[in-house]
């Protein structure tokens, strides 16, 4: 079978994928940064910042459920993306001002209902613009415009740091890409035909596409299993690199993010999405135990560190254009949201059980945890994706 090939990029993803590198550019002046300024600033512990990511990460993914289905009744998904992308960089750059950790969970906390607000629709929209043959590409695409933010951003905060700036300054600095965000959006994103104002039908668990069924299980377990950025950071650091080169490791790591996420996309459309995933969760496994043992050796930590990064991008395209694959037009909102609902609901308590491991045994016990859990959800997509598929589900 001939390697399919990408017709011109539309309009629509050209505008959401500058929205999301300049976005990105602005979450990740801060991220790289804030989990030293949690701890060394303002006296969080390890089993705090677990709790900080994993609340916002489950925040954010019951509204995409909520905005999935708002889009699906006919809402509009300019305005869902529009209002959440501006939410989020309201709420982000006023971390600069924050003199104790629970203020930066309300924040943290407000900046992803942003991103509860516009990811299901945004993503309704990339999955609308082409046909199957090659929304691995375009969702792929799209990923590596978001890492190329999120590359650009620590460049921006070292550069600033370097320049003489202290870190709340860096904060409040990012309030300049967040808002051609919203100038971007505004002027770019055209609004789509609009869809009658009417209750999308009931989106019933077995009536759903058993790739689907067994990528949300998978998902689900995926999050119980997911190590926050934060920890990444903060195992680096405690590894010995000094905190002026953390904006530097993590522009590295969306560097190759975002050179891996366009292959990844484009292969999972010649190859198919399973073997994509299945391949990408199993490297992302290994890797976690591996870096449970790996404490102080520089080197090693880099390397890691950024191998770890491609691997949680080989499988980002290949994820979202399976849902776009295997749902109805109609319920492709609706079936986002619960894909980012499951992975955020189970991220909060996942997260915090990583913090608590981390504290309790050590980080060779949390990152064995985290590969162990890792393999178990992997394990189940393949199995939900090989079951025969029932014939209500065939005809949804």
């Amino acid at each position: 079978m001939p390697a399919p090939h990408l017709p011109r990029v539309p309009r629509t993803v050209w505008v959401l994928g500058l929205a999301s590198l300049l976005n990105d550019t602005a979450s990740e002046m801060i991220m790289p940064l804030l989990p030293v300024f949690l701890t060394a600033s303002l006296g969080a512990a390890p089993a705090a910042i677990g709790l900080i990511e994993g609340l916002a990460t489950a925040a954010a993914s019951v509204l995409q459920l909520v905005s999935g289905r708002l889009a699906d009744r006919g809402v509009s998904h300019r305005r869902l993306v529009l209002g959440g992308y501006a939410a989020s960089n309201l709420a982000r750059p006023l971390i600069a001002l924050a003199g104790a950790w629970p203020v930066v969970l309300l924040l943290r906390f407000a900046d992803r209902i942003g991103k509860g607000l516009r990811t299901a629709p945004r993503d309704a929209l990339l999955a609308a613009t082409v046909g199957e043959q090659h929304r691995g590409a375009v969702f792929g695409f799209h990923r590596a415009m978001d890492h190329g933010g999120a590359m650009l951003g620590p460049l921006l905060a070292f550069a600033l740091l370097k320049g003489g700036l202290d870190t709340p300054h860096v904060f409040a600095a990012s309030v300049v890409p967040g808002m051609l965000v919203v100038l971007c959006l505004m002027l770019g994103l055209r609004q789509p035909p609009p869809a009658p104002l009417q209750a999308p039908p009931p989106l019933r668990w077995r009536r759903l596409d058993r790739h689907v069924r067994g990528l949300i299980a998978a998902a689900g377990l995926l999050a119980l299993a997911s190590v926050p950025d934060a920890f990444l950071v903060l195992w680096a650091y405690q590894g010995g690199i000094k905190v002026v080169w953390l904006p530097l490791l993590w522009a590295a790591a969306h560097a190759v993010r975002s050179g891996v996420s366009l292959p990844a996309g484009y292969l999972s459309d010649r190859l198919g999405r399973t073997p994509v995933m299945a391949g990408g969760w199993l490297i992302r496994a290994a890797l976690l135990a591996t870096m449970g043992l790996v404490h102080q050796d520089g080197a090693q930590l880099w390397g890691l560190f950024l191998a770890y990064a491609g691997a949680t991008a080989c499988t980002e395209g290949a994820e979202a254009a399976l849902i776009g694959d295997r749902t109805p037009p109609d319920q492709k909102g609706t079936a986002f949201g619960i894909y980012h609902l499951a992975c955020g609901l189970l991220a909060l308590p996942g997260a915090v059980l990583f913090g608590a491991l981390w504290q309790t045994v050590g980080q060779t016990g949390a990152f064995a945890t985290a590969a162990a859990v890792t393999v178990l959800g992997t394990a189940a997509f393949l199995t939900q994706a090989r079951q025969r598929q029932p014939a209500t589900c065939r005809a949804a």
